[in-house]
């Protein structure tokens, strides 16, 4: 498996095509995924556009075929909530549980400057996945939508 990093759109272009980055998170998020839009403004934020604090979006490639992606997003708030977040990473529906996520989560955190967080629903299969690399529960996350 080979793992590209990305920090800017025209790089990510050249390589694999902006839609298809976002059709593939897109598709494979399934029922945990956000909307396209949504998606793009998460990479927008990771490449520094209209007021992100930068980051970087992964691509792993099997054989030349698009197995797996992944967008970690800076969170400007070193020294009290964890200086990244790992807010997608998606495989391949027909390609999961041949370790193409936890290769993909792992290198991330490698090219990550400083701690990593992320939000997993609790019934996410994939919850175990980020268990099993080291992540903890150390806070419920609580939202009040207006």
């Amino acid at each position: 498996m080979n793992i590209t990093r990305f920090d800017d759109y025209d790089a990510l272009e050249k390589h694999i095509g902006t839609d298809r980055f976002i059709d593939f998170l897109h598709s494979h998020l399934d029922q945990f995924g956000d909307p396209k839009p949504a998606i793009r403004k998460c990479v927008d934020f990771a490449f520094g556009l209209n007021g992100g604090l930068g980051g970087f979006a992964l691509t792993a490639e099997d054989d030349g075929e698009l197995v797996g992606a992944l967008v970690m997003n800076r969170t400007g708030m070193e020294g009290y909530i964890p200086e990244n977040i790992l807010v997608y990473v998606a495989v391949d529906a027909s390609k999961r549980g041949k370790g193409y996520g936890r290769r993909i989560c792992e290198y991330a955190i490698e090219q990550a400057d400083g701690n990593v967080k992320l939000h997993v629903e609790y019934d996410n299969p994939a919850k175990r996945l980020y268990e099993r690399i080291g992540f903890t529960s150390k806070y419920a996350e609580m939202r009040y939508n207006k």
